[in-house]
């Protein structure tokens, strides 16, 4: 098999650990907040990450000089997580995924004032041809408009201005110290509002707090070992196998079955981001919030 075979089979692996963890999420956020199912997340990955780091080079790598930056990150990926969970519970499971498809859109348009640089046209048409598919998904004013969708679209606005600060500092601090502190942060502060927000789980509510965090960690594993053996522009586009088995899931699971204007919208929304990946080859990865 060559290496871009394999970093394709990650890639699918990573994002089909990233579908089970939404799905999982979406599950449990019908009984417990949105926060308490982050702490959980967050509770199970973190220690899963710090142990990846520790065969990976050692702890060594988790140190840093700039502590306001991770908090920053941090603050800010609390957002993400929340609004996108919110999410979640409020859509389809596969409308949520395509709205939070836009986020590369986000990233690529809030990088001119925020970082200085500039938009070609033909990016800026493909980010405008995103926004249209945007639209036709949530159809704002219309009878099939659901508030829930504002929720989603706020998520990937949170996550770009995350990735926005990953690729200013990426340089400077080592992956899985961004990885690490952008996952201390939500947990710590779910921790402090667990008690306001705590419904007490049942019995089979357990496993599936202990599976998202797992499926959360391994997406990141799978992900990153895909841009390993793969160069970005064969293994991004797999990204977007994520809206096969969120219709799945969501059949699967809900009886949810997307109209003909969610995978209209959801087409443009996806050509859009595969179009921007190819004409900016200085982006590597720009990611949709789960990830």
């Amino acid at each position: 098999m060559t290496a871009s075979l394999k970093g394709i089979g990650f890639m699918c692996l990573g994002v089909l650990c990233l579908a089970i963890g939404d799905a999982i999420s979406k599950w449990l956020g019908e009984v417990h907040s949105p926060l308490q199912i982050i702490f959980f997340r967050t509770l199970v990955s973190l220690p899963l990450i710090a142990l990846i780091t520790h065969f990976g080079g050692g702890l060594r790598k988790l140190r840093t000089r700039r502590p306001g930056v991770h908090l920053v990150r941090g603050l800010i990926y609390t957002a993400t997580m929340f609004c996108f969970v919110l999410g979640l519970t409020l859509l389809p499971l596969a409308e949520a995924t395509a709205i939070a498809f836009v986020a590369p859109l986000f990233v690529t348009l809030l990088s001119v004032p925020l970082l200085g640089e500039r938009i070609a046209p033909p990016i800026l048409v493909a980010s405008l041809m995103g926004f249209v598919g945007v639209l036709i998904v949530v159809r704002p004013g219309g009878a099939a408009f659901q508030p829930g969708a504002l929720v989603l679209i706020g998520a990937a606005v949170f996550y770009a201005l995350m990735m926005i600060t990953a690729r200013r500092y990426a340089a400077r601090e080592h992956l899985w110290a961004m990885v690490f502190y952008m996952n201390l942060v939500p947990l710590v502060i779910t921790a402090i509002a667990l008690p306001w927000v705590w419904t007490m789980p049942l019995p089979w509510h357990w496993p599936a707090f202990l599976a998202a965090g797992v499926f959360g960690a391994g997406s990141m594993v799978f992900i990153t070992l895909a841009f390993r053996h793969a160069p970005a522009a064969i293994a991004a586009p797999f990204d977007y196998t994520a809206m096969l088995w969120a219709v799945l899931l969501g059949w699967w699971f809900w009886d949810e079955i997307p109209d003909i204007w969610v995978f209209v919208g959801s087409t443009l929304i996806m050509g859009s981001g595969l179009a921007i990946a190819y004409l900016d080859r200085r982006t590597t990865l720009k990611r949709r919030p789960t990830s």
